[in-house]
């Protein structure tokens, strides 16, 4: 019978006939077809993969399931997100759609309406939205300012214990680089309460100007600080059509230089599109050598980047993912902001952001690699066991009707089914009208 939720049995069960990303299976003797899919039946035994094995496989007297050739991805991890921010858009638009616009409505919010149990209601909304759609692990930036620290990291180190099991969280401080020079007592605070709370320290770099002293001092303090706290370092670079914003080069000259061992993740990255030739090649050579990995947000980039009212946009506003993939640069993209100021849409939904991704980033000719986008390569840098379909592992699966790319990425896959170990979740994602009364919205 075709895969639909209702049809998985509560026990074990054979996958017949489906079909899976050979870059997200290590089944090596699994032929693959010239699209990069492997056909493969998948033995599930006590919640866990117990085989991957070529179709017609002799399975015993298991209950089989047809897949009808169907798509089998592992669940999916979305490594660059603000769930702080998310939802907040109904009570504090973006005015113009400006990057600046965002900025200056995503402050007034917070100033007036980030407490414990706003922050805490927003940020459950928004993972109850990802692990509908398929998500297993979800990396958020959380804005560290001054008295908001306080606030929302206990909220997410709450949420992260709540959800433990189903999502697997990470947090990210998110500040202006410069913070760790102009404000050296409240920059060390704030290194002691991310590492209490087990976070990632993050940062971001000058969005319209050339790197300088002080550019060199703040990183140089981060790393330092990142490599006395056994943190992992994550930050937001470049985040501009400014030809002179380029942090992105001195981020990993600085890697090198201190030799810093933890991992480091680049995101955004927008203005290395606008770099003259030459300063293209020279910077992908150095990222290539520091070993950071890149994280390209198309949606929300494409929302913000060459806003210019009454006008239409002249450029993507993305970076140059299959230019640095071609390096040898671990690349992923991700969801980025959800119905706040930085970007008015969105749902957490990583079938969405890797079906955009590849319209956007015209990756669909070339490599067979790509779903790796959203799975494999985030969660390596996240340092999880997910993104993967693996003999051993748990049954983490979804489950798609669609039985090629170009089928997954014609539509919104949303007769999908997801597993966990094995088993059904609801796949129906949060109702809007839960946050009403929490944004103040009128029915």
């Amino acid at each position: 019978m075709p895969i639909h939720r209702w049809s998985i049995p509560t026990g074990d069960f054979v996958l017949r006939n489906v079909r899976a990303p050979a870059c997200l299976i290590d089944v090596p003797t699994l032929p693959a077809r010239s699209d990069g899919l492997c056909d493969c039946d998948v033995v599930i035994i006590d919640g866990r993969i117990a085989e991957i094995g070529r179709p017609g496989s002799d399975v015993g007297d298991r209950a089989c399931i047809d897949g009808d050739h169907g798509i089998v991805l592992p669940r999916l991890v979305d490594l660059h997100t603000h769930l702080d921010k998310g939802h907040i858009w109904p009570r504090k638009p973006n005015p113009d759609g400006t990057h600046w616009g965002a900025r200056t409505s995503v402050m007034a919010d917070r100033e007036a309406s980030w407490n414990a149990a706003d922050v805490y209601a927003r940020m459950d909304f928004a993972i109850r939205c990802a692990y509908a759609h398929g998500t297993a692990a979800i990396r958020t930036h959380i804005d560290s300012l001054g008295k908001q620290a306080a606030i929302s990291w206990p909220v997410f180190s709450e949420m992260r214990e709540k959800w433990k099991g189903k999502v697997d969280l990470q947090a990210v401080a998110l500040f202006p680089i410069d913070y760790a020079v102009d404000q050296p007592d409240a920059f060390r605070a704030l290194v002691e309460l991310v590492a209490r709370h087990r976070g990632v320290m993050g940062g971001m770099t000058f969005l319209g100007t050339l790197p300088d002293e002080k550019s060199k001092t703040a990183l140089t303090a981060l790393f330092e600080a990142a490599a006395a706290n056994g943190l992992d370092l994550d930050f937001h670079v470049d985040e501009s059509d400014a030809v002179e914003a380029r942090s992105l080069s001195l981020i990993a000259d600085t890697i090198s230089k201190l030799r810093f061992k933890g991992k480091v993740v680049a995101g955004h990255c927008c203005s290395l599109a606008l770099a003259p030739e030459h300063e293209i090649s020279e910077t992908i050579d150095r990222v290539s050598q520091s070993g950071l990995t890149v994280v390209s947000l198309p949606m929300c980039n494409m929302y913000l980047m060459g806003r210019t009212a009454n006008l239409t946009p002249r450029w993507r506003g993305v970076t140059l993912v299959q230019e640095l993939a071609a390096a040898g640069v671990p690349v992923a993209v991700a969801s980025d902001n959800t119905r706040d100021p930085f970007y008015a849409y969105g749902d957490l939904d990583l079938i969405e952001v890797y079906r955009e991704s590849i319209r956007i980033l015209q990756l669909d000719h070339g490599s067979a690699n790509w779903p790796s986008l959203v799975a494999r390569t985030p969660a390596e840098v996240m340092g999880l066991s997910h993104g993967v379909i693996k003999t051993g592992a748990s049954a983490d699966l979804m489950l798609l009707r669609a039985r090629t790319f170009n089928e997954l990425n014609a539509r919104p896959q949303n007769d999908r089914a997801v597993l966990i170990a094995g088993r059904v979740i609801d796949t129906v994602p949060p109702d809007y009208r839960e946050l009403d009364e929490l944004l103040g919205v009128t029915p």
